[in-house]
């Protein structure tokens, strides 16, 4: 495509690739140039259009702009109004550059050599797709972000003299998960969990903080088997919690996720291990067919050594400074959605979080935030999160079934991958390190500090081995503080009525 006048945009509409408008209204932006263009790319999930009314406002997932907001009807207003707005979609910007070819960028810059949409676009281009401009090196105009700070969360700067811009992206062609500035994920950021986790730490004896981490790593290993449907035997459970009790220790590579996934899957011998050699879904079966329904169709067989190079890489690199919670919901959600292998994602992609979380010190020394306690806890949330990519990806994979019950998938999907985007991820795991902080440890450590104290009061009144005083306090848990008339007839029958009575009112003092 040659120029910006052949692409035909389309006027104002109540219904728009099946979503329906508050309004009637035109498309702009993404949602033009996605449907001008036809690209077969997931659409993003807020869209932009212009209202015939003097307010901007919000509802369902179209932001609805005034007229005098409105674009040009051409690629370059469409693309300025865009990157102004909405910020970048990488996976529509590295499509939307396959199609219309070089020239149109290229006439861009030459139309305005120093105008910041155009530098900026000159940048995308090469960068995403690998191919340089037949443009000479930019030598006026001020530097300019590539990613706005004020609508995407960024990295600390690197200059492009070429394009005289600042590449802030934070990650690398091969895989770069973007978000956007939230007031939500500003507020955690703002509230500095990372240091509150080390005063709740602080605040805790030593001896009654190491029960604590011992009992909220396996906790953890117990809750990621939970949502994956398993109740493996406990010496699985320990297994898998040394492991993550070990994570940071180890750089991310292939062979060190292969390693986690032999020690997660156990007993392999209807497994196959490693990296797939063909389609995968998560979803059921038919049961009369044994066709496939997905809910998620995971990353091309062939595309996987790429994708998994660049999630790797992401790992590798500093991040230039971004936010290590950040950086763990992109690596974590990016590497479930790529669902490299054929059992295990769900696991390993929970102990990539404890991972990023321990190697960049956000952890404090020794300690395991619960966070599979937590996503299990809100499971339905989880499940949400993970639908608010998996349900566009689904609507923009062409595939088929084959005769094995399995996905062969017909269109280039690796972007789709690479560039998702991860904001409702990065809000729900700030969510879950916050209960884990804020909720979690303190009552765990409470806890054991009030066990302790009944387990010392109780021995003042009636002598008895260890284990019996354990199911003496469980029995207690489990019928409100009270000691039920079966229980003082059969396991405590020796213990007298006031002895009864006053274990009673310890509970009572200690754990209400």
């Amino acid at each position: 495509m040659a120029a910006t006048h052949q692409i035909g945009f389309s006027g104002q509409v109540t219904v728009f690739l099946e979503r329906r408008l508050p309004e009637a209204a035109t498309p702009a932006g993404y949602a033009a140039l996605i449907d001008a263009l036809g690209l077969q790319v997931p659409v993003p999930a807020m869209l932009a259009a212009i209202g015939p009314r003097h307010k901007v406002y919000a509802r369902d997932d179209w932001q609805l702009y005034t007229p005098r907001h409105a674009p040009e009807p051409t690629l370059e207003g469409h693309l300025i109004f865009a990157l102004k707005y909405e910020g970048l979609d990488l996976t529509v910007l590295k499509a939307l550059f396959r199609a219309v070819g070089p020239e149109p960028i290229a006439a861009m810059v030459r139309g305005t050599p120093t105008g910041a949409y155009a530098r900026r676009f000159w940048f995308l281009f090469e960068w995403l797709t690998g191919t340089l401009l037949d443009l000479p090196d930019a030598t006026q105009g001020s530097y300019v972000p590539v990613v706005d700070p004020d609508q995407q969360w960024c990295t600390h700067a690197i200059m492009s003299p070429r394009h005289r811009v600042k590449d802030n992206l934070p990650g690398t062609p091969a895989f770069c998960p973007m978000i956007r500035m939230t007031e939500r994920l500003q507020t955690y950021r703002q509230g500095g969990l990372a240091s509150r986790a080390h005063a709740v730490v602080a605040a805790v004896p030593k001896d009654v903080l190491a029960r604590t981490a011992a009992f909220l790593l396996l906790n953890d290993s117990r809750s990621s088997f939970a949502i994956e449907g398993e109740a493996p035997p406990q010496d699985r459970i320990q297994r898998w919690g040394r492991v993550i009790g070990e994570a940071g220790r180890r750089a991310i590579d292939l062979d060190e996720l292969l390693r986690l996934q032999r020690i997660v899957i156990g007993d392999a011998r209807f497994v196959k291990l490693g990296l797939r050699h063909e389609g995968g879904f998560v979803g059921e079966h038919d049961r009369s067919t044994g066709a496939p329904l997905p809910d998620h169709i995971s990353a091309r067989h062939e595309d996987l050594p790429d994708l998994m190079a660049g999630l790797i890489a992401f790992d590798r690199d500093p991040n230039r400074g971004l936010d290590t919670v950040l950086v763990a919901a992109a690596l974590a959600f990016g590497f479930v959605y790529i669902h490299p292998f054929e059992d295990g994602n769900g696991r390993i992609h929970r102990y990539l979080i404890h991972h990023v979380l321990a190697e960049r010190g956000f952890n404090p020394p020794g300690m395991v935030f619960p966070v599979s306690s937590a996503i299990l806890a809100r499971i339905d949330a989880y499940r949400r999160v993970l639908e608010s990519v998996s349900r566009r990806l689904l609507a923009a994979i062409r595939w088929e079934p084959t005769d094995r019950g399995n996905v062969r998938v017909h269109n280039e999907t690796a972007d789709f991958y690479r560039y998702f985007d991860a904001t409702p991820h990065a809000e729900f795991l700030y969510s879950c390190i916050e209960q884990t902080i804020e909720f979690d440890l303190p009552q765990e450590a409470r806890f054991l500090v009030a066990h302790d104290r009944f387990r010392s009061r109780i021995s003042e009144i009636v002598d008895m081995p260890e284990r019996t005083a354990d199911l003496l306090f469980r029995f207690l848990r489990q019928n409100d503080g009270k000691l039920s008339q079966r229980v003082r007839e059969r396991e405590f029958v020796n213990l007298s009525d006031s002895e009864a009575k006053e274990i009673e009112r310890i509970y009572g003092e200690e754990f209400t």
